[in-house]
């Protein structure tokens, strides 16, 4: 038997690696993924491209711009509109400005095309790692894509429509215009988009006078608007800003000199300062609310968006002495008026100031809940005895005062025996004061002060005060506050007997009269002078001079109360607001102080009626004019409303009154000759006034409450409102000639008398004495009713704004251009 062989088969050859293959293989795969990722970004640009956008909307920039409210001399009073926006264009940024948002942002932008390849790759290698969305490398010009067209949500959609969006940008605009848009559309907090609108929220101030360090903490802004912000919180801003310094400097932007300044200047935000009322130079938050009532009727809600610019008539320097003066005014009365004792009283823990970080977190809360008042500080005691008292603003300001005249205003609070809520104390929230070199403690005054200043020669508002405190109530007292207007009304009263035959020099009783209930029918009549002097006969002009009230009445009841109703519409009061009755020669009616320095103005001007306006001109953002004042003037014949010769003669009276009578401080403060005024003091000091007037400026001072109390006993319009007056006066009237009503015709001066042709002497009404039995019944007749003898008309502290015909009034004289 033989054996079979059986024998293994061969293996097959391996194939050899070739890496030639290899790579050939790669490219091919590298090429197909790129075809298809080209062919998959051709479809979606061909796709996404024709739905971009078109950049009509910055080519042809013009977005929401808020009415802006301005003075004669173009100084920004106020802004209204949803958006704070101030448009610049890219010459008129600073270069600092420029240079600190390139560093901060960009700094890159004029080399690349849009992207910023280097930051793209680093925050797409950051989001990978992270598995987020939430790092990212835009541009200012991908930010100028997502600002005008996009959202700003964290999606590749959105990113990839943003990248196509920024090719077109650039392809269409040059890189200033993509730098102009930015700096005036990106968002910076408190409703501010663009930084010149930032830097006058944030620093009060215009964006050509920032400095370097504020322009680095306003180029911080953009990363986090809402939460780096100086105003929510200026710990984080500073380190924004310190960033963007540093940046500055390594760029080449700023020398090393320049940057060690930066870092070490103090940043003074608006509203450390105690505005918070916009930051602007001038304080016409009055002004510019009444402009924005008497154009809302014409343009409604379009007024907020169309960059109206409204020129007022105010001038930025009597404007700002306005508001000085009638400040300075309520406070010197609320000085001498009783310290009520502290706004709040805090529960303070001992040791707190000692952490700083705490104290302040503590002191904000504070100052939030009770904000200052421009130059009233809000504080908390730290400590207090007679002799001294501590407060703090913050950790880094704690004030000590000392000074015992200061302490007196408050003394009555630093006695042990205080009423617990009336007691100084730590814990205590007080408002301080800077008083010269000093600080004071001060209460918020409760007292209510108005100042409106008139040009006789054609009614332009030159300066007004409505209030206190316009962030403490919109309430303008100027327009809206009806108030007895007291004995600044009875020039009004001479006027009319002027031209019933009496002079200056007509004799009238002083002595008081009693009528009694079974008289009049219903109760005593018992009027009398301030003071309770009384005198025997004293010519009308001393009269005036004293301010006599006897004289007063007796002049009114010589020449009928329903013809001095009727009468003093020339002056533009409203007869129904003064019943003709006889209290109405003590002045028992009611003005508002703009209708009284109107009246005024008729005898500064030399008898013409001169309507109040308040808007100069209104023009469109481009600067079209579209509306335009075309007011009446003094010597328009259809203007005079009283004979010269009466305007002749109480210019002559009231001067007199300025220099013998109770006005008299007035003139003596001024050094004028040419100075008309009266005072007034209603029934128990309610109210206080001063009128006063050269021949080509009048105005009106007011104090009192607005829930009508006495201001004191001792208070008159002399002693509280005359010193607003002559506050304003001083710097209004500072290197202006002094002039003179000129002399008409038609007056007879004899012994120093003056009479009209027509009641010469011996045929003027030489005498007005007591109600004779002939003439008491039409006296009886004229006495006002049961109900009293004051109209009591009180201020309503809630209307919201002018009725429809006041406004019309001060709208009456600007006329639309075609």
């Amino acid at each position: 038997m033989s054996k079979t062989a059986t024998s293994k088969s061969p293996d097959k050859p391996r194939r050899k690696f070739s890496l030639g293959r290899f790579l050939m293989k790669t490219a091919v795969l590298c090429a197909g993924l790129g075809v298809a990722v080209a062919l998959l970004v051709g479809l979606a640009l061909a796709l996404a491209w024709p739905n971009l956008p078109e950049l009509h909307a910055m080519t042809d920039y013009r977005p929401r711009v808020p009415l802006r409210v301005y003075t004669a001399d173009n100084v920004l009073i106020g802004e209204f509109g949803e958006e704070r926006r101030n448009v610049l264009r890219i010459d008129e940024i600073p270069d600092v400005m420029k240079s600190a948002v390139l560093a901060a942002e960009d700094d890159n932008f004029y080399h690349h095309g849009g992207i910023d390849w280097r930051g793209v790759a680093r925050a797409g290698l950051t989001n990978m790692l992270s598995m987020s969305k939430s790092q990212g490398a835009s541009t200012i010009t991908m930010q100028v894509a997502r600002n005008f067209y996009l959202s700003s949500d964290k999606t590749y959609s959105r990113k990839f429509y943003e990248l196509l969006l920024t090719f077109k940008i650039e392809a269409n605009l040059t890189k200033d215009q993509i730098l102009e848009l930015y700096m005036n559309q990106i968002y910076l907090g408190h409703r501010s988009y663009g930084f010149a609108a930032a830097a006058r929220t944030y620093f009060g101030k215009p964006l050509s006078e920032i400095t370097t360090a504020e322009a680095a903490m306003l180029a911080g802004i953009p990363k986090a608007p809402s939460r780096i912000n100086p105003i929510a919180n200026l710990a984080r801003a500073t380190t924004r800003q310190h960033y963007v310094l540093n940046r500055m400097r390594q760029l080449g932007y700023i020398t090393e000199a320049e940057y060690q300044t930066a870092m070490a200047q103090p940043i003074e935000l608006r509203s450390m300062q105690g505005s918070r009322s916009g930051g602007y130079a001038v304080h016409g938050e009055y002004v510019a609310e009444l402009a924005r009532q008497l154009l809302f009727d014409i343009y409604q809600d379009d007024l907020y968006g169309r960059g109206l610019n409204v020129y007022t008539t105010v001038t930025s320097q009597e404007q700002e002495q306005a508001y000085r003066a009638l400040r300075n005014g309520v406070l010197d009365y609320t000085r001498r008026s009783r310290y009520p004792g502290p706004e709040a009283q805090l529960d303070l823990p001992e040791g707190l100031e000692d952490n700083a970080t705490a104290f302040d977190e503590f002191l904000d809360g504070v100052i939030e809940q009770y904000p200052d008042s421009d130059d009233l500080l809000t504080g908390v005691v730290l400590s207090a005895s007679p002799t001294e008292i501590r407060v703090a603003r913050n950790a880094a300001e704690i004030h000590t005062i000392t000074d015992k005249k200061t302490l007196a205003i408050v003394a009555r609070a630093l006695s042990s025996t205080a009423k617990p809520e009336e007691q100084l104390r730590r814990g205590s929230v007080v408002h301080l004061h800077k008083n010269g070199d000093g600080w004071e403690v001060i209460n918020m005054p409760a007292v209510q002060a108005a100042f409106v200043a008139l040009s006789p020669d054609d009614g332009a508002i030159r300066a007004m005060v409505g209030g206190f405190d316009f962030d403490r109530g919109k309430f303008n007292r100027v327009t809206q506050a009806w108030r007895q207007p007291g004995s600044v009304f009875k020039p009004f009263i001479y006027a009319a007997a002027l031209e019933r035959g009496l002079t200056p020099g007509t004799q009238v009783s002083d002595q008081p009269f009693t009528l009694t209930a079974a008289q009049t029918g219903s109760r005593p009549w018992n009027p009398k002078n301030y003071g309770g002097g009384y005198e025997d006969m004293l010519t009308m002009r001393t009269g005036l001079y004293k301010s006599k009230n006897m004289v007063s009445i007796r002049i009114l009841q010589a020449i009928t109360p329903a013809y001095a109703q009727e009468y003093i519409a020339r002056f533009g009061f409203d007869p129904a607001r003064h019943p003709a009755v006889l209290p109405m020669a003590l002045g028992a009616g009611a003005v508002t102080p703009l209708q009284l320095a109107s009246a005024y103005s008729v005898f500064a001007n030399g008898g013409y009626r001169v309507e109040p306006y308040l808007i100069q001109r209104v023009t469109d953002s481009e600067g079209k004019i579209l509306m335009r004042a075309n007011p009446a003037v003094a010597g328009d014949v259809q203007a005079r409303v009283i004979d010269p010769r009466t305007a002749y003669v109480m210019d002559d009276l009231l001067r007199g009154v300025a220099t013998s009578g109770t006005a008299a401080r007035a003139r003596a403060a001024l050094h004028r000759n040419d100075v008309g005024g009266k005072t007034g003091t209603t029934n128990e000091s309610h109210d206080a006034w001063f009128a006063g007037y050269t021949p080509h400026l009048t105005g009106i001072a007011w104090m009192g409450f607005d829930n009508p109390r006495s201001l004191g006993s001792r208070e008159t319009g002399g002693g509280v409102a005359m010193p607003i007056w002559v506050s304003f006066m001083s710097q209004a009237l500072k290197g202006k000639p002094e002039s003179r009503l000129s002399k008409p015709d038609g007056l007879i001066f004899e012994n120093g008398d003056i009479y009209f042709a027509e009641f010469p002497p011996g045929q003027s009404i030489a005498s007005v004495g007591l109600p004779t039995p002939d003439t008491l019944g039409e006296f009886l007749m004229n006495l006002p009713t049961a109900e009293g003898e004051a109209i009591p008309i009180h201020a309503d502290t809630n209307q919201p704004s002018m009725s429809n015909d006041e406004l019309g009034q001060l709208l009456n004289r600007l006329e639309r251009n075609n």
